[in-house]
C-alpha cells in the first residue's frame, strides 16, 4: 500500500523518540531524573474528580455531544475569561470547545491554509504551529526567537513577498519552550501587524495561569480590537493537572471560531460531556488549586536555577511555565549536551533543536518532577564535573 506523501514531511514526533529512550534506559535498571515531556506531576484538584464522578452517572453525558461544546460548558469559558482577563465574550458565537488545544490548533490549518500560502512560525516553537502547516500544503516561515530580543519575534523582519502569502501569524506567551513572557505592549504590535498584513493572529496561552513570583501573565485579546483579528487556544491541561483529559477551548474572532467548529463538525463529534462538566466545575470553581500549583512549581524552578546558577551558568530566575530554557556549554551542541547528561548523570532533558534551528545550543528542563529528584540532579551534575563555561 502506498502512503501519502505528506507523510514523507513528518519527522517522528519529538516527545515519542524520548519516550522510547527512557523506556530503553529504565529497562536496564538506570535511575532517570526525567525533565522531558511538560506533564504535570501534580494531581487533579478533588472537586473536578468529584465533579465528574457525578455526572459519569447522568445518562444524558454519554450521548453525542455537539462539536462546538455545550452551552453551558462555553458559558463558563466566557465567564472565566471576563475574571481573569476583562474580556467579554459570546459564548455562542466566540467560544469553541475543543478536545484539548492541540487539536484544535491542527485543525485550524484546514481553516484557513490551502497549498503555496505561508504561516509565520516562531523559531523555536511547539511542533504542531510547524507541522499542521505542511499538513494543509502550507509552508512554514521561520521567525527566530532569540535571546537578545527576550525570545520575542522581530515582526519587522517578515520579509514582504512571505508577507504577500502569508495566512496566519502564531504567538505564544509564556512561551512553550523557551519559558519567555510577553508584555502588553508586544501583543498590541502583533495585533496592529496582523491587521495591517491581513493575516489571523493564533495566540496558544496554554499556560497563562502559570505564573511565579507575582508576574500574571496577558492574553492578547486584552488589547483592543484584538478580536477584529485574533483567536486565541487555551487548555485546562497545565492550568488543572488534566493533561490526559484532552479539553480546551478556542475564543476571540467569530469568524475563525465558525471556521474551526466547520472543520471540528466533520471530523470529530466534540468532547466528551462528562469531561466538558467537570471542566466548568475546574473553572466557575474555587482557584486556590491553581495558586497551590504555582507555589509548587515556583519552588521548583528556584531550586532549579539557583543550582544551575551554583555551577556557572547565569540565568534569570523563571516568571512563566515550568520549563527552563538552559544554554549547553561552550563547544556542546544541544544533542551532544543531551546526551551527556543522559549518559554521565541519568538526567533526561530535551534538545533544543527539536523545537527548531533556533533552538540549536539550548536544552528544555521540565520541572514537572519532585524538588528532591531537582536537588540530586543538581549534585549529580556536580559529581559528574558538568560546568558551563
Amino acid at each position: 500500500m502506498k502512503k501519502s506523501k505528506r507523510l514523507d514531511l513528518i519527522p517522528p514526533y519529538l516527545f515519542v523518540k524520548i519516550e522510547e529512550k527512557k523506556a530503553e534506559l529504565v529497562k536496564k535498571g538506570i535511575d532517570i531524573i526525567d525533565f522531558g515531556i511538560g506533564d504535570p506531576d501534580l494531581p487533579t484538584p478533588a472537586h473536578i474528580f468529584k465533579k465528574m464522578h457525578e455526572v459519569l452517572e447522568d445518562k444524558d453525558s454519554s450521548n453525542y455531544p455537539t462539536s462546538k461544546g455545550e452551552l453551558s460548558f462555553r458559558k463558563a469559558v466566557a465567564d472565566w475569561y471576563k475574571k481573569r482577563f476583562n474580556v467579554v465574550l459570546d459564548p455562542s458565537s466566540e467560544v469553541c470547545c475543543l478536545i484539548g488545544s492541540k487539536e484544535g490548533l491542527a485543525h485550524l490549518f484546514f481553516a484557513y491554509v490551502d497549498a503555496g500560502d505561508r504561516t509565520l512560525v516562531p523559531d523555536p516553537a511547539y511542533p504542531v504551529y510547524k507541522i499542521g502547516t505542511l499538513l494543509a500544503g502550507g509552508e512554514p516561515y521561520f521567525m527566530p526567537l532569540t535571546r537578545e530580543n527576550g525570545f520575542l519575534p522581530d515582526l519587522e523582519k517578515v520579509p514582504a513577498d512571505v508577507l504577500k502569502k502569508a495566512k496566519i501569524l502564531f504567538v505564544n506567551y509564556p512561551n512553550n519552550p523557551t519559558g519567555a513572557v510577553a508584555d502588553p505592549e508586544f501583543f498590541k504590535k502583533a495585533v496592529d501587524f496582523a491587521k495591517k498584513n491581513g493575516l489571523l493572529l493564533v495566540s496558544d496561552l496554554a499556560y497563562s495561569e502559570m505564573g511565579f513570583n507575582g508576574y500574571k501573565p496577558h492574553s492578547v485579546l486584552e488589547v483592543p480590537g484584538a478580536k477584529e483579528v485574533a483567536i486565541e487556544f487555551h487548555s485546562l491541561s497545565k492550568t488543572y493537572n488534566m493533561t490526559g483529559w484532552r479539553i480546551g477551548m478556542a475564543v476571540g474572532n467569530r469568524e475563525a471560531v465558525a471556521a474551526l467548529a466547520t472543520i471540528k463538525s466533520n471530523v470529530d463529534s466534540g468532547a466528551f460531556k462528562a469531561i466538558q462538566f467537570a471542566a466548568i466545575a475546574a473553572l466557575s470553581g474555587p482557584q486556590e488549586c491553581v495558586e497551590d500549583n504555582n507555589r509548587v512549581f515556583g519552588e521548583r524552578a528556584k531550586i532549579l536555577i539557583d543550582g544551575l546558577n551554583l555551577l556557572g551558568w547565569k540565568m534569570d530566575q523563571l516568571k512563566a511555565t515550568f520549563y527552563a530554557w538552559v544554554p549547553a556549554p561552550k563547544g556542546e551542541t544541544s544533542s551532544s549536551f543531551t546526551e551527556k547528561l543522559l549518559e554521565k548523570c541519568g538526567i533526561l532533558v530535551v534538545p533544543g533543536s527539536g523545537y527548531g534551528s533556533a533552538g540549536e545550543g539550548y536544552v528544555r528542563m521540565a520541572i514537572t518532577l519532585p524538588k528532591e529528584r531537582i536537588v540530586l540532579a543538581i549534585e549529580r551534575m556536580k559529581k559528574a564535573g558538568i560546568r558551563f563555561s
